[in-house]
């Protein structure tokens, strides 16, 4: 999927949505951000992003709640989802899967790694 222009961050580390923020940006991405699962349910809607990355452990709706919404809905049940946690057991992978994440990374990242996800897509 070479056509990936705009992709969504969410994550309510400002740290982290800062550093992938720049990862993305440095290889040419357009990037939207949101702290919170409803928050980036409601972007994921609005902006239709080609790529959502969540994170599972967020305030004001969790990274298996916002995966399960997004899915459910026509605009973006079919948006690569990419789960980014530091949950690093086999179940969280599973059931990020099961709720229709597309790949899951475990933090801490590398830039090469986040760039990897994105060229499997």
């Amino acid at each position: 999927m070479s056509a990936i222009k705009t992709i969504l961050i969410a994550d309510d580390s400002q740290t982290e949505r800062l550093y992938l923020s720049r990862i993305l940006q440095d290889a040419g991405y357009q990037v939207i951000v949101a702290t919170s699962g409803n928050e980036a349910r409601i972007l994921a809607e609005t902006h239709q992003p080609d790529v959502i990355f969540l994170d599972i452990i967020m305030e004001d709706g969790d990274g298996y709640q916002t995966c399960r919404n997004l899915r459910r809905q026509p605009a973006t049940a079919t948006t690569p989802i990419i789960m980014v946690s530091s949950k690093s057991n086999p179940v969280d992978m599973q059931w990020a899967k099961k709720l229709g994440a597309n790949h899951y990374l475990v933090k801490p990242y590398t830039p090469g790694a986040i760039l990897a996800q994105l060229t499997a897509l």
